[in-house]
């Protein structure tokens, strides 16, 4: 049997898992909305998916050390499939709430596809067997919003509303934000069937042995934290604080950015997913491609250096952009800051850690990087209560301790 016959299953699984992903994420603001949803309300919306990540992720890939990868995948497409039509469905913000909460549970796809991946590849192959995974993330959250805005155009709804059996037209033309639900729960029910009949399962390929392999450990253990502040840790926990500081100034943008467009410059649901499309572009651009020769050319220090710079002026920008264009620019501006210190960071933790704690160091990073997603949303939610330029002019201000961390001398002796 080939062992990696399932990568390109996996990549389109991921790929379209992400799709359905990004198609809702710009329009959570416009929806709960509609239910007369506070700000903290709305950022706790994208918080309480991250959490329930953060929570499940693990148990899911201890589950599928046990049954297998595909049984396990299985299970999570096809809950999340259960999860986006209950969200296209929801006629109340609890039930939009618990549409989130059940979406985040079932979210061990990921999880399970990097079990996968490690599965079936040699580890001199692994890096590039996980970009596998990396590529598939980007692509989605760039076509997923496109998908959305396309989706919301007037003349797109009228032919699809008009097109829908009676029962369901009259709901449909009521809530506009059903159709891209809709079409996010198709998205997750191809991959299920992708599952089904194109993947075939890894277990007997997996390497009791392979000490390469990514170590998960919980954020709520012990474990973890001790990992975090141990004396031998060197420079990781600088790596880390970094780390964490820089996913809560990204997710922080998914509340407040909608948020933002919407009071500030009165656009639509439709506009702000072309703004997500754009910062999706950037990092498939930088991340699929110029990452590695300007590593070559600067290294992974100088370009941290520049991409917390440039991240912290992007939003310090944001908040003052007067039109669709600007918007457009100063977003650009952060897009290019997070997609260049994103994989500089990951790859200064991993010489940090060296060859044997590379496993748990990038297991670390993970649940350091998913707790910001936890905190950031609900932050910009509850900054941008406070006044709509907050959460930009703050957060900015958080990332320049970001910065402070990439100059700090204690970095120089990274390879």
């Amino acid at each position: 049997m080939n062992k990696k016959a399932g990568l390109p299953a996996v990549f389109l699984v991921v790929l379209i898992d992400l799709m359905g992903f990004g198609i809702v994420l710009p329009l959570l603001p416009y929806y709960a909305s509609r239910f007369q949803a506070s700000a903290l309300e709305i950022g706790l919306l994208y918080s309480v998916y991250s959490f329930s990540q953060l929570v499940f992720s693990p148990l899911w890939g201890a589950w599928s050390d046990r049954v297998g990868r595909r049984p396990i995948m299985l299970l999570s497409t096809f809950g999340s499939t259960v999860s986006y039509l209950v969200f296209a469905f929801s006629h109340t913000l609890p039930l939009l709430f618990f549409s989130r909460v059940f979406a985040g549970v079932m979210g061990g796809n990921i999880a399970a596809a990097q079990a996968y991946v490690a599965d079936v590849t040699e580890p001199a192959d692994r890096a590039k067997g996980m970009g596998v995974i990396g590529a598939a993330f980007g692509i989605g959250f760039a076509i997923g919003p496109a998908i959305s805005s396309f989706l919301l155009m007037p003349g797109v709804q009228k032919v699809l509303i008009d097109s829908a059996p009676g029962a369901l037209r009259g709901f449909l033309t009521q809530n506009p934000f059903s159709i891209p639900g809709i079409m996010a729960s198709v998205m997750s029910l191809i991959s299920f069937l992708l599952v089904l009949w194109r993947l075939p399962e890894s277990a007997s390929l997996m390497r009791s042995d392979d000490v390469s392999r990514i170590k998960k450990v919980s954020v709520f253990s012990g474990r973890f934290w001790r990992s975090i502040f141990s004396k031998d840790s060197g420079c990781l926990g600088l790596l880390y604080a970094c780390l964490l500081l820089v996913t809560i100034g990204h997710s922080s943008l998914y509340s407040s950015f909608p948020l933002f467009c919407k009071k500030i410059l009165s656009l639509g649901a439709e506009r702000v997913g072309i703004q997500f499309l754009i910062m999706g572009l950037i990092a498939i651009f930088i991340q699929g491609g110029l990452i590695k020769p300007l590593v070559r050319v600067f290294g992974e220090r100088r370009l941290l250096i520049t991409g917390n710079i440039l991240m912290a002026l992007g939003l310090f920008l944001i908040p003052l952009a007067n039109s669709e264009l600007t918007l457009s620019l100063y977003l650009s501006v952060l897009a290019v800051g997070g997609s260049l210190n994103g994989p500089t960071l990951t790859s200064l933790i991993s010489k940090e850690a060296g060859r044997e704690r590379v496993g748990r160091a990038m297991g670390n990073s993970q649940g350091i990087a998913a707790l910001g997603r936890v905190i950031g949303p609900a932050w910009g939610g509850w900054l941008f209560g406070l006044r709509p330029q907050a959460p930009f002019f703050i957060t900015g201000g958080l990332l320049c301790a970001a910065i402070w961390i990439a100059f700090s001398s204690k970095l120089n002796k990274i390879p």
